[in-house]
């Protein structure tokens, strides 16, 4: 490997926002906040979206969406179906 092309890698915490979730892995992600860990130390903190404690693939629950409201949306912007 050729030197000083490759980004650091080093411990960073994830946190999943909408299950108040973290969780300390290696990346190379980086970040202007930190966060004090369980163990003493201080490290970079990402947040991110979803992460398999929110996602309802590994959750097994779907979120309930509004879609009632995005099919009147749509109709009222291209018209209703077969209404030609």
């Amino acid at each position: 490997m050729r030197n000083a092309i490759h980004p650091e890698y080093r411990p960073v915490v994830f946190r999943d926002r909408a299950a108040n979730y973290t969780f300390l892995t290696r990346s190379t992600m980086t970040s202007a906040k930190t966060i004090a860990w369980e163990d003493g130390n201080t490290y970079p903190v990402v947040d991110v979206e979803i992460s398999d404690a929110s996602h309802p693939f590994y959750t097994g629950t779907a979120r309930v969406l509004d879609t009632a409201g995005r099919v009147e949306r749509f109709e009222r912007r291209y018209g209703k179906r077969g209404a030609a």
